[in-house]
């Protein structure tokens, strides 16, 4: 057997590791004991040796490792609280799974204080047995303050709130050009066709438009018309190597840290209402069925009749009035049929709510609510869907009549099939939620977990479910390699919609853009746009943490107002420490000791998932309705405590 792996090692709170590899999926994660993890740190890609196995709980068998080296840092900093003892000045990490201190040498301060928060990088590790030697590489401000804690999210994985020099100066010498009317003419021209945007109401860059017409034989023309982020940022320039190095823009709760500068990403790119702006279309001949006919591709110019909001889009479809009713009418109609189309093909129905914060002057959570998906949401989400499958498409067969089956250099979005035993996990939880699906070669049949989610509606089960399934299923990502999505059931799927904020989209319009002047890439670039992908997707998931972070805080700082008030609950989650819940309007999840439950000894029964008290009787399980109040709500350790009402 061999005995070298290489994995990404994630570490507990008892600062112990594991190192899933693919290689030893069978027999699980590798165990990696504090003593040998050779300074790996949570998230970090490293090289391990397998020492030997043990038995554990029974007959379950663990393998156990040794770190060798670590090959690249999961983050690019780490935040925390800059302190001094004796004239050393060391950092003190925020994330709790950071199991030492980084000691900060006087002349790498940079100018920082005693007591503000900040971000370094571990220059210097060497000794595992010692702490770190690092740099503060940014100062945030005040421990607390709204702006040191949101940003210290996206520091950490190293994202800058600040563009270069370098980058402003090219991005604002093409704002300056603007939009000559040479430009306007070598392009298809929708200025005269009925066009809008819609988007969340506090959008400040708009990546897409719709354009729409009745046609003379019945059928409906739809342009699917996206900023051409390409025309401006050229390969090779300051403005493409940092959108490379960013790969995406990061949504925290308070705020957007662009991809690119913003008098290109609110401005020039962006698709406002009367202004002539620059775009490549995905035009497409439809009928009332959602069939396309005739396509088209290639670099337009727009002028946004209006831009909607999806709300206000949405009352012009309820009030049956209104500007362009009778475009958004039929495209209601049509996106409809697309979305019915797609869950019939075998498309999983999920619609995770996504939780906003209503904050104060200085970023306080005063209110938290659920954002609510109506038609106008859907519509926008069919026609991009539409657009980013036939331009996927219509790259792959026109490169392959070139380069021959299956060679075609693409930047698809896949989606692999699930891992069966995260397809058990699931099955186990349906169980015990009272349910039953098929479990049919490793495999839920997405009519199945679609029939159940449709069977919950409005049940708190419902939202569990759906994280659930969330969970079980493999992380989407970006390769040459089209092996399809899973979720969404295309056998072609391409991001070619958000380029404004989305690298990959980029790279999508550079090889439409090829393709269409007869410019297809040789093989030999796959090498480089591997690479592009594989950082594309990386980067992606350290935005999507950094995200995450940022909501968790704000849910903590919620409570953390909120102390003594009784919410409704519902159970989340049973382990052997007690019961998480998570509370109904603001999606805050929490945890009830066992010791908070009650006098009584309280039992957690795996097998069944569930607590329950030996002398009552009395259980909880996952979508159980509870009343609670809040007791602690811990912002440095990002927890919330509750108890029974």
């Amino acid at each position: 057997m061999e005995r070298k792996f290489t994995g990404t090692i994630t570490i507990n709170t008892k600062k112990d590791g594991f190192v899933r590899v693919l290689e030893l999926e069978k027999e699980g994660s590798v165990f990696i004991d504090h003593s040998h993890l050779n300074t790996a740190l949570n998230g970090d890609i490293v090289e391990i040796e397998v020492l030997g196995k043990n038995k554990v709980n029974g007959d379950k068998v663990q393998i156990y490792g040794k770190v060798i080296i670590v090959l690249e840092r999961g983050r690019k900093g780490y935040s925390g609280v800059l302190e001094e003892d004796h004239g050393v000045y060391f950092l003190v990490p925020q994330d709790k799974k950071m199991y030492t201190d980084i000691i900060i040498p006087k002349d790498s301060l940079n100018g920082a204080q005693i007591g503000m928060k900040v971000i370094a990088s571990i220059v210097d590790w060497s000794d595992h047995k010692k702490s770190p030697f690092g740099a503060v590489i940014a100062t945030l401000g005040l421990p607390g303050e709204n702006d040191a804690e949101m940003l210290s999210y996206a520091f950490e994985r190293g994202f800058s709130d600040k563009h270069t020099e370098e980058v402003n100066k090219e991005a604002n010498e093409i704002k300056s050009h603007g939009i000559t009317e040479d430009e306007k003419k070598s392009r298809r021209d929708f200025r005269g066709t009925s066009t809008f945007t819609i988007d969340p109401v506090d959008a400040k860059d708009f990546d897409d438009a719709i354009s729409f017409k009745k046609l003379d034989n019945g059928h409906y023309e739809v342009g699917i018309h996206i900023a051409d982020v390409s025309y401006y940022v050229k390969t090779g320039s300051a403005l493409d190597d940092e959108a490379v190095a960013r790969e995406t823009s990061v949504y925290l709760v308070d705020r957007c840290i662009p991809m690119l500068p913003e008098v290109l990403s609110n401005d020039l790119c962006s698709l406002v209402q009367g202004e002539d702006r620059l775009v490549m279309s995905a035009v497409f001949e439809i009928d009332d069925e959602g069939a396309v006919h005739n396509e088209w591709y290639g670099r337009s110019v727009i002028n946004s009749n209006r831009r909607y909001s999806y709300e206000d889009a949405q009352k012009t479809l309820d009030e049956k009035q209104g500007d362009f009713f009778e475009e958004l009418d039929i495209l209601n109609k049509i996106a409809k049929v697309l979305h019915k189309k797609r869950f019939d093909n075998g498309g999983l129905y999920l619609e995770t709510e996504e939780v906003k914060f209503k904050l104060d002057e200085k970023g306080v959570p005063v209110d938290v609510f659920v954002k609510v998906r109506g038609d106008t949401n859907k519509l926008i989400e069919e026609y991009m869907l539409m657009a980013n499958c036939k331009v996927s498409e219509f790259i792959t067969k026109e490169e392959e009549k070139v380069l021959g089956v299956g060679n075609a250099i693409c930047i698809y979005r896949v989606h692999d099939n699930p891992d069966p035993e995260k397809m058990h996990n699931l099955d186990l939880f349906i169980r015990s939620l009272g349910y039953t699906v098929r479990f049919m070669d490793g495999l839920i049949p997405t009519t199945d977990l679609n029939n159940l989610l449709a069977k919950l509606e409005g049940k708190p089960e419902k939202d569990l479910l759906q994280s659930h399934i969330t969970r079980s299923m493999a992380k989407a990502g970006y390769s040459t390699k089209n092996i399809g999505h899973y979720g969404l059931a295309f056998s072609f799927y391409s991001h070619f919609t958000s380029p404004i904020r989305r690298y990959p989209d980029v790279l999508t319009h550079r090889l439409l853009m090829r393709v269409l002047t007869n410019d297809v890439p040789k093989e030999t670039e796959k090498a480089y746009f591997d690479k592009l992908c594989a950082q594309a997707s990386k980067r992606e998931k350290e935005a999507a943490d950094a995200e995450r972070g940022s909501i968790k805080y704000k849910q903590v700082e919620y409570m953390s107002y909120r102390i003594g008030q009784e919410f409704d609950g519902v159970v989340s989650g049973v382990s052997e420490w007690g019961i998480y819940v998570e509370e109904k309007k603001s999606k805050c999840e929490g945890m009830i000791k066992l010791r908070d439950l009650g006098d009584d000894f309280y039992i957690h029964d795996k097998t069944h998932g569930r607590v329950f008290g030996e002398n009552s009787g009395i259980e909880w399980k996952i979508g159980t309705p509870v009343k609670i109040k809040v007791k602690e709500a811990d912002l440095d350790f990002r927890t919330i405590d509750y108890v029974l009402v």
